[in-house]
């Protein structure tokens, strides 16, 4: 019988000796490889954080100390440990555990994080929180080091440092976030790993310089200023230890042992604390450590050969990239810009073709947004390429630095609408809802891979401010309907009917297909509009068919709450046209993990479910 059947809990790793934990490691790795080949997920981060989590469950006692993992997506280690090791088969599918803490899963994890760079900020308000009440526990932040080019990680560094707060970060410094780390941090962190005199410089530092005597009131004052100059130059993690923590590393994050021994020495420790662990993303699976940004987050896949199984071909992003590559070797004014995403956005081909007009950011949503509008301010057309639920985090930067100077911004939003196994925090269900109310923004949904050219196309030649192309996770179909030319404001009328009128948006234009279908044959004569603009809608159109049928109904991949139906609904109210009306999206509740297909039938937004709605609403009896 294997190590990892007894553990249970992390009662049950405790009562192991030291010698047992590297094997236990490695029957973890190939737990982890097994369960997630079948599942899909985030294997890369976890492969690396294995002996990590081991040590952090060996010191601490969750659930009364608390453990954030920051980003959530390298915590399946601690669910494995955390007595969801026979649920972990279920990781990422309907109804099963999620691949981010879930403060519903488990008492163990303390905190919902989905998203970069939380936290530090979230941990250091439990600390603050449990010295106000006077309890004793420990509070812990796993922070990979992607995660610190984030601004809202160095404004909670900033405040904990000047707390006497207990608070212990563990920065996991693997080069990596989802791609290769970029900017000025990630060559600090670079230069404390290469250096292996760091770690003994720090402690052998004071006494060196307590030794050299010091002659007059003139040379104690030099002494200390070439003290501190000294200092910069060689004694490691002096940002942090200016910021206020007490710096210790870098650690080798795969050696257990080690580990345990600086975890029980930092949780006696006084203020806060960073622990600098260097870990190998992917470790112990050759394939995820030859290319971890593609074992980042992954399809299920073959164990022995790395290969993503049922590949549909090219997705959404994949199309994006490409023509965005086209539309540039012709117009020297585009430029493209990522936060740590350039494969995952299908920008990587971009950064080959063209090195000097690529930037990428880091998880940085805020700045690449201002940047993006500095670029559009001198003459540049700026394309940012990020996830709907990422680019929430921007909405002030979107509002004050680009819609409200009009500048020329594309932002492609990829993952709109739900996205699927990833959950709550990742479900694009919002973007319409905070971008249409934005002035001088235009959005765009296309319905088909032609259509998504077209719209690009438009919206870097024909359009002047602000636009957004919104388009789903994955792949779609190269061309479901006949294509008119773009025009400023205009949607296309598909089908032509006299009963009742469908207005879909983006790729919810499939379901109006099969749902009139269904109607069809039910003696119902269905019209069905093709959106194509949120804002500014097609009012002519819409009108004009709403006054014939008098039945309208809108299907969009969104919530219902500020969506495109409340939009359609407006201008129906505005234009006093009475019909009766239905929005067919998504409810005002978080909406969980599991494959799109079954979240479009428990929702009702399948083509069934959404014909049979329409004819309870519009009965011909």
């Amino acid at each position: 019988m294997g190590l990892l059947e007894g553990i249970n809990s992390p009662e049950d790793l405790k009562k192991l000796d030291y010698s047992k934990l590297p094997e236990l490691a490695d029957e973890i790795r190939e737990f982890l490889i097994n369960v997630v080949s079948r599942t899909g997920g985030h294997i890369a981060s976890n492969l690396g954080v294995v002996e990590l989590t081991l040590a952090l469950h060996y010191v601490f006692n969750t659930p009364e100390d608390k453990i954030i993992w920051d980003v959530g997506h390298q915590s399946y280690v601690h669910k494995i440990l955390t007595g969801r090791k026979d649920r972990f088969y279920t990781l990422r599918q309907m109804d099963g555990i999620s691949g981010f803490p879930k403060t519903c899963e488990s008492v163990h994890d303390c905190f919902n994080t989905g998203h970069s760079s939380t936290a530090i900020s979230a941990a250091l308000g439990m600390a603050k929180a449990r010295d106000i009440k006077k309890d004793r526990y420990s509070v812990v932040a796993v922070v990979g080091d992607g995660a610190l080019t984030g601004g809202m990680a160095f404004e909670a560094l900033n405040d904990a440092g000047r707390s006497d707060n207990d608070l212990i970060v563990v920065l996991n410094d693997n080069e990596m976030s989802i791609e290769k780390n970029v900017g000025g941090l990630s060559k600090y962190l670079g230069r404390i790993r290469s250096e292996p005199f760091y770690s003994k410089a720090k402690n052998d530092f004071d006494n060196f310089l307590l030794k050299i005597p010091a002659v007059g009131k003139k040379a104690v004052k030099a002494l200390s200023a070439a003290k501190d100059s000294i200092k910069y130059l060689i004694v490691p993690g002096m940002l942090f230890e200016e910021l206020g923590f007490t710096y210790i590393g870098p650690i080798d994050g795969h050696d257990v042992v080690d580990l345990i021994k600086v975890f029980g020495r930092a949780r006696r420790m006084k203020g806060p604390v960073l622990i600098h662990v260097c870990t190998v993303k992917g470790k112990g699976y050759i394939h995820a450590e030859n290319k971890p940004d593609q074992f980042h987050g992954i399809s299920p896949f073959e164990i022995e050969t790395g290969e993503v199984l049922n590949n549909g071909g090219p997705g959404y992003s994949e199309i994006f990239g490409r023509h965005l590559v086209s539309l540039a070797e012709k117009d020297p004014s585009i430029a493209a810009i990522t936060a740590a995403m350039p494969h995952g956005t299908g920008l990587s081909r971009f950064a080959e073709r063209f090195p000097e007009r690529f930037f990428d950011v880091g998880i940085a949503e805020q700045h690449a947004v201002t940047f993006a509008a500095g670029l559009a301010k001198c003459g540049l057309k700026p394309v940012v390429a990020i996830y709907s639920s990422f680019l929430q985090r921007a909405y002030d930067q979107i509002l004050h630095d680009v819609a409200l100077q009009n500048l020329h911004v594309v932002f492609a939003i990829d993952r709109a609408g739900v996205v699927g196994e990833d959950g709550e925090t990742h479900q694009g269900l919002y973007d319409i809802s905070y971008l249409s109310h934005i002035p001088n923004m235009t959005i765009m949904a296309p319905c088909d891979y032609e259509e998504l050219r077209s719209m690009l196309e438009f919206a870097l030649r024909e359009i002047r401010g602000p636009v957004a192309i919104r388009y789903p996770r994955g792949t779609g179909q190269e061309k479901l309907l006949e294509q008119n030319p773009v025009a400023f404001g205009k949607g296309i009328l598909v089908r032509k009917g006299n009963d009742l009128t469908i207005i879909s948006l983006g790729n919810m234009c499939t379901t109006a297909l099969e749902a009139e279908s269904i109607l069809r044959k039910n003696g119902y004569s269905v019209e069905i509009i093709n959106a194509r603009f949120v804002k500014p809608l097609d009012e002519e159109t819409i009108i004009s068919s709403a006054m014939k049928t008098r039945n309208v109904f809108t299907l969009e991949d969104n919530a219902l709450i500020g969506g495109f139906g409340s939009r359609v609904l407006a201008l129906l109210c505005e234009k006093d046209v009475k019909v009766n009306f239905k929005a067919f999206g998504y409810p005002d509740q978080p909406i969980p993990h599991g494959p799109r297909k079954m979240l479009m039938e428990k929702y009702g937004l399948d083509a069934p479910s959404i014909a049979e709605k329409i004819m309870n609403c519009c009965s011909k009896s």
